[in-house]
């Protein structure tokens, strides 16, 4: 055996070992318990890795060892999100063509993952960029086409000045956009739109079956938004005598329709734009004025729009009003901005009496405020409550619950609502999926017949954006040229392409089968490899890649391409390492560390054990390089204690008796000791506990090391199948080093193949224990006691903890409920 660790001898065998084994290969054996565990893939950006990325990716290593090990079926793949915007800007600002600056980047970023020694098997890599895997992203389409689901539109959009590209609301951060940082326009122009608000209620209600954290969870319901009220038709009159229109409002407080004094509208609100259009002039008296707020409106955020410490700005609209359905009144319409466009129906009914926002804006403003339920004094403020309506006209003296029945029934009709928009799914850039349309002046969209798919991405010279609202393929003529597939006359592909989310909406399911040239994925296949089990990945996908994902699934359950309505059963996100002057790592700042260098210095063992144990898995936390040098001499002391153990073994083995061999010598404490090391160990993997998982590998590995006064030359001997049991359980941890040692303590096959060992309870002595102390049934306080500590004992310590007394004191305890080892409950009356 080596004396000393050489990490980088070792590193490199036993990687080109495996990958001559093929020893992490999927079986294509569709029998036996399954394990699916996945890593959101990485879109390959020019950088490389910096140590922050693996860290999710170190966790479903380890966590698809151990369960390999339990006796499981795993499938643990990796690819590359490489289509969109972050691989199109990378490549314009580096002068490079998109698919070169892809495959070199892949290419680094490959060799970086395999420095590491994952267990994945790259013979089910999948690249959103390949014509055979975007195939099935077209056909998707075409089926949500066929079903309705897909539709052209030509409204108000998130329009990027400096991407030159419309975006999804998913795609902007406090109403920039996302990518660049640039405040977005809305932009009025053709694109094509996915109906994802028709799963808005499955989308909510599923949500009840997942494992997923409250926190993404709510970020899901709050983003899809749904709200229930009342659609009601306001009469909309012109002084120039035009044709009375109708504008809808939604509405959560039918019962405050009697306060309403005026409308306000949305800057970016189709009949505005048609009114400020020059075949319009005169329905607007003051056309320039709005004109000029319309335009001010543009350049804020949505976040700035919205804000409730904003002063609230509008422009009355002059030549028009509104006639209030229940008071026949008519009421001044304002364009405001902080009405968006974007929800509901882009007007709203402004009732000063009972909202904050619309008291202010008629202070301003000099509007009627008038009070329709009573509870509040107005003149302070606007009441938002409920209570009995007056001036309410029939509906007097009702309870408001009643009133927006009834008024909503006179005026009105009940109706649901989402903040949640369909999916704006046209990019007007060149690297990504085309969309498989053709336009036709005879026929119309046509959908290119199944047969002809993929549309592939042509091959261009020049691919920069036009910001004319076109992609750059409108100007590849013999590309957009083509004949239609209905009438065979002339006629023009779609130049849109589709966005980075489309590829990453379903490519956990091509991994299942990903040679599949005839279907999409194999129905047995998928059934038994899905769902996914385990997913691990950024929360900050919350309301983008997991919400569209989920839609997307759940219609190809609609369509019978899967055998399960949700995706992910299991989701776990990852916290942010961040560089060691607290900031996000980034190469602007000058902070980034490379991944390589650690691998280098300190081993890829070092790096995988220090962002496990860096602190919980979810939490965000700097990275400090010199506390790398904690995890590596912990793989030291084990491996320089396992040089020693096996000098002595070889020695003690010429005795009959030998230790090594017996069982009936063994030491209680190390034995006890091994046995809650394998039972939390394997815990604190399922759970995701990564440190204290690595921290009691690091007790036991203290504990064999306590130097001894005589024999065995100062080490704790253990016999050999402790030894083995240990390596076995750190084996996911730092799988190059125990695959080394295993084969130096003679064993033939490898270590990640070998059975996961089994604890005995009976051996585990825990001689602490905490005991939780409640009220009334609430977790007030815990503190840590003997095992076996006695009801009285637990009583005496429980009440004199400050946290508890502050309940008890002065108040009548009716019952005491004890559980020992575990819970003292003390039932007060309050």
């Amino acid at each position: 055996m080596q004396e000393k660790y050489n990490h980088k001898e070792i590193e490199a065998k036993w990687q080109k070992e495996w990958q001559k084994q093929n020893l992490y290969k999927t079986s294509d054996t569709l029998i036996g318990k399954k394990v699916y565990v996945l890593d959101m893939f990485p879109y390959p950006s020019g950088d490389g890795l910096h140590v922050g990325h693996p860290k999710g990716y170190i966790a479903t290593d380890i966590y698809s060892r151990m369960k390999k090990m339990q006796g499981y079926n795993i499938l643990h793949p990796m690819g590359w999100d490489a289509f969109g915007l972050p691989a199109e800007n990378y490549a314009i600002k580096n002068k490079i063509h998109p698919k070169i600056a892809v495959e070199k980047n892949i290419k680094r970023f490959k060799e970086q993952l395999e420095k590491i020694g994952f267990s994945y098997d790259w013979n089910r890599e999948v690249n959103t960029t390949d014509s055979e895997y975007y195939k099935w992203t077209q056909w998707i389409f075409l089926k949500m086409l066929e079903k309705g689901l897909a539709y052209e539109s030509y409204e108000p959009i998130n329009w990027c000045p400096s991407c030159q590209t419309g975006l999804a609301n998913e795609d902007l951060e406090n109403g920039v956009c996302e990518r660049c940082g640039s405040v977005v326009e809305k932009r009025s122009m053709r694109q094509w739109v996915l109906k994802i608000t028709d799963y808005a209620d499955r989308l909510l209600a599923d949500l009840y079956e997942l494992n997923w954290s409250e926190y993404i969870k709510e970020s899901q319901r709050n983003w899809i938004g749904r709200s229930y009220g009342a659609e009601i038709e306001f009469k909309i009159e012109f002084e120039n005598g035009d044709k009375t229109r109708i504008f809808t409002v939604f509405t959560t407080r039918a019962d405050t329709l009697y306060g309403v004094t005026s409308l306000l509208i949305s800057p970016e609100h189709l009949w505005i734009t048609l009114a400020l259009d020059e075949n319009h002039k005169g329905v607007l008296k003051n056309a320039d004025e709005v004109r000029k707020y319309v335009e001010e409106s543009k350049k804020k955020t949505e976040i700035e729009r919205t804000d409730a410490k904003k002063e609230k700005t509008g422009v009355k609209i002059e030549g028009v009003w509104a006639v209030n359905p229940a008071t026949g009144e008519n009421i001044p319409i304002f364009v405001a901005d902080y009405v968006l466009a974007n929800y509901a129906t882009g007007v709203v009914m402004s009732v000063p009496a009972h909202d904050n926002r619309d008291f202010e804006f008629a202070k301003k403003y000099n509007l009627p405020i008038k009070e329709v339920i009573s509870g509040g004094n107005i003149s302070s403020g606007a009441y938002i409550g409920e209570g009995i309506l007056v001036n309410s006209g029939e509906f007097d003296e009702m309870k408001s619950e009643e009133a927006r029945e009834k008024i909503t029934e006179k005026f009105g009709k009940k109706v649901t609502k989402y903040k949640l928009r369909d999916w704006v799914f046209s990019r007007q850039r060149y690297w990504g999926e085309p969309i498989p349309i053709i336009h036709c002046k005879k026929c119309g969209v046509v959908p290119v017949p199944e047969k002809d798919l993929p549309v592939r991405l042509p091959e261009v010279g020049h691919y920069e954006p036009t910001g004319t609202g076109e992609s750059p393929l409108a100007n590849i003529t013999e590309w957009v040229n083509t004949t239609c597939p209905k009438c065979d006359g002339k006629a023009k592909r779609e130049t849109n392409t589709m966005p980075q989310w489309a590829g990453s909406s379903w490519y956990y399911l091509r991994y299942i089968d990903p040679k599949n040239s005839e279907k999409l994925v194999d129905k047995d296949k998928e059934k038994y490899w899905s769902p996914v089990d385990l997913y691990v990945g950024g929360a900050e996908h919350a309301t983008r890649h997991l919400i569209y994902a989920r839609f997307w699934h759940k219609f190809l359950f609609d369509i019978g391409v899967v055998n399960y309505k949700e995706p992910f059963t299991r989701l776990q996100s990852v916290g942010l390492i961040l560089a060691q002057d607290g900031k996000k790592m980034s190469k602007r700042f000058g902070n980034v560390i490379n991944p390589d260098d650690i691998v280098e210095t300190w081993g890829a063992d070092s790096l995988r054990l220090y962002e496990m144990f860096m602190g919980p898995f979810a939490d965000t936390i700097a990275w400090k390089t010199d506390n790398m040098i904690g995890v590596r001499r912990f793989l030291e002391r084990i491996w320089n204690y396992i040089s020693i153990w096996q000098k002595n073994r070889e020695s003690d083995l010429k005795d009959k008796d030998s230790f090594y061999k017996s069982s009936d010598k063994l030491n209680p404490e190390i034995d006890s000791e091994l046995n809650k090391n394998i039972k939390k160990v394997g815990q604190d993997i399922e759970d995701m506990k990564f440190n204290t998982a690595i921290s009691s590998l690091m007790i036991f590995s203290n504990l064999i090391n306590k130097p001894l006064p005589t024999g065995f030359n100062q080490i704790t001997p253990i016999t050999d199948r402790q030894l083995d049991d240990f390596l076995k359980i750190l084996a996911p941890f730092a799988p190059h080093m125990t695959e080394e040692l295993w084969h130096q303590l003679g064993h033939k096959n490898s270590i990640h193949l070998e059975k996961w060992p089994e604890f005995d309870e009976s051996k585990i002595r825990e001689d602490n224990v905490i005991i939780i102390v409640q009220i009334n049934g609430k977790v007030r306080a815990n503190f840590e006691a003997k095992l076996g500590i006695t009801e009285n004992e637990v009583k005496e310590k429980a009440s004199s903890l400050p946290e508890i007394q502050k309940w008890i004191v002065n108040k009548e305890i009716k019952k005491i409920i004890f559980i020992q080892n575990k819970v003292i409950n003390f039932v007060i009356v309050i």
